[in-house]
């Protein structure tokens, strides 16, 4: 089959044929229809996960079912399916109590082993992870959820518990800030997004932000402009990109007793990442992570997007094949998405 392949850390990745996977014992292998490319996957490129090379990256996809290993009782070949990028062992205490996505033994397609830049990706513990997808959710829309969406549906709803009314600040509008700011904007609450790209605050202004605020180091401190337009800060706060600015910026935003979600990835030499303490202290901030989202969560997302009252297909911006994304990952840091990007790993353009 084909797949993007990368040979070493930061090295261009190329399209090659690969072999076949394997279903697993209790997992499947699943024929790739849509898949995101996240900047997850360039975070392993950049080597700022611990993958072993050679390595076939993509961690959010949709497809089809098309083998099923031994112990698998809820799926079949011709199945329509999708995934959390968290996929738990289904046995140990955390994923019998549903929480599949802090699973001390998770698989990772894309990180842990071979993922869905790939015709076909080999998945773990199938009746544990595995999520059917109703014929009314397209395998783009699906994808989609896999990691960004479902992540930031439970920030805003299992996490910070977004109330209607409440003012949200998300900093970073790709494809987790624009998540955040649809499904915020469903909950009820007034957000405001922070981006140094013109285009996503666009995008976030038709998704229904009250405000958006161009970010960047000619601008006046965020956490100023929040304060400004909030009248002493919001209530929540989410850093969806992931850098000590963004997340100080984030925290800093928010007023007394006001709750902030970690989303975007924090990578440091020693493993360490700076947040502003100091604050949370004296005004009792609730300092919160979010990672993800287990398998048993998705029926309530899932039939919001069934019934079209999210719609995480809005979000995407283009489909693109394989050959393009394996060009476009190792900048995808620097790309500045006005939305989220799709692969269809079965397309190949003239």
């Amino acid at each position: 089959m084909r797949a993007v392949l990368i040979h070493a850390v930061r090295g261009m990745p190329t399209v090659t044929d690969v072999a076949e996977p394997a279903a697993p014992e209790g997992g499947v292998v699943v024929d790739v229809r849509a898949t995101g490319l996240c900047r997850s996957d360039w975070h392993a490129w950049a080597g700022h996960d611990e993958i072993a090379f050679p390595h076939v990256p993509g961690h959010e996809l949709a497809g089809v079912v098309s083998e099923v290993g031994s112990g698998v009782a809820c799926f079949r070949v011709g199945d329509r399916v999708t995934v959390p990028f968290v996929c738990g062992c289904g046995v140990c205490e955390w994923c019998r109590a549903g929480d599949a996505q802090v699973c001390p033994d998770q698989q990772q397609p894309g990180f842990t082993h071979w993922g869905s830049f790939a015709e076909r990706v080999a998945l773990h513990a199938a009746d544990t992870n595995l999520v059917a997808l109703p014929d009314a959710v397209s395998f783009e829309a699906a994808a989609a959820l896999g990691c960004r969406f479902a992540t930031a549906f439970r920030a805003l709803t299992a996490r910070a518990r977004v109330a209607p009314g409440e003012w949200v600040t998300v900093v970073g509008a790709g494809g987790v800030g624009l998540s955040i700011v649809m499904i915020a904007v469903a909950l009820g609450a007034r957000v405001i997004a922070i981006d140094t790209n013109p285009r996503a605050l666009a995008v976030a202004s038709r998704l229904g932000a009250a405000h958006v605020v161009v970010g960047g180091a000619d601008a006046p401190p965020v956490p100023d402009v929040v304060r400004e337009l909030t009248g002493g800060g919001s209530h929540v706060s989410v850093d969806a990109v992931g850098s000590a600015q963004t997340a100080a910026d984030a925290v800093l935003s928010l007023r007394r007793r006001g709750r902030h979600v970690q989303i975007g990835l924090l990578p440091t030499d020693d493993g360490r990442s700076p947040v502003a303490m100091a604050r949370a202290i004296a005004w009792e901030l609730d300092i919160l992570g979010s990672h993800g989202m287990a398998a048993a969560d998705y029926p309530g997302m899932m039939e919001l997007v069934a019934a079209g009252r999210l719609r995480p297909q809005d979000l995407i911006e283009r489909v693109i094949g394989l050959d393009e994304a394996s060009a476009l990952l190792p900048r995808f840091d620097t790309a500045a998405p006005a939305g989220m990007t799709m692969i269809d790993p079965h397309l190949v353009l003239p």
